[in-house]
């Protein structure tokens, strides 16, 4: 049995869904953009709502002691901070990657440094290192796929 690709054809007056859903199927980078802006606007709001409900851990946990030491207000007060700072970074990365994308890359940085001088947490400053890894590789896609501010952007026929 033979199977043949066949490209799906893209109209300028089609639904502009559809489009974007047609170049993601043809081309990988393209996907990829698409991928990693999904998923840094998913997780950030959905930690970021955690942090009100503590659903998935004791997030005040994670602040290293001399960061509450330092604070005006208790840790989770803290953490409703974090949560809105977090839910704000994944509204902007749904607006305009471009931007959003290094913004969340150095709220990661900071995640980064608060657990690494908090013993016992080290295998999570790792991943959230390959998270910031992850929003700069969304932010030099971006470069590609979502134009700078002022300029209009035509998301299919954007150079790969």
């Amino acid at each position: 049995m033979t199977t043949t690709s066949q490209k799906v054809p893209v109209h300028r007056d089609g639904d502009a869904v559809a489009q974007v859903w047609a170049r993601v199927r043809q081309d990988p980078t393209y996907a990829a953009f698409w991928l990693l802006r999904v998923g840094f606007v998913v997780l950030p709001l959905w930690m970021g709502i955690d942090k009100f409900f503590n659903g998935l851990t004791d997030w005040p946990g994670y602040l290293a002691p001399w960061i509450v030491a330092l604070l005006p207000f208790s840790a989770q007060t803290a953490m409703y901070v974090v949560g809105v700072v977090e839910i704000v970074a994944g509204v902007a990365v749904a607006v305009k990657p471009r931007y959003a994308s290094y913004v969340v890359a150095l709220w990661l940085a900071g995640i980064i440094v608060n657990l690494l001088t908090y013993s016992g947490y080290y295998d999570v400053a790792l991943r959230d290192f390959g998270l910031l890894v992850a929003a700069l590789s969304l932010a030099l896609l971006s470069r590609a796929y979502d134009a700078p501010l002022g300029h209009r952007h035509d998301p299919v026929r954007s150079a790969a």
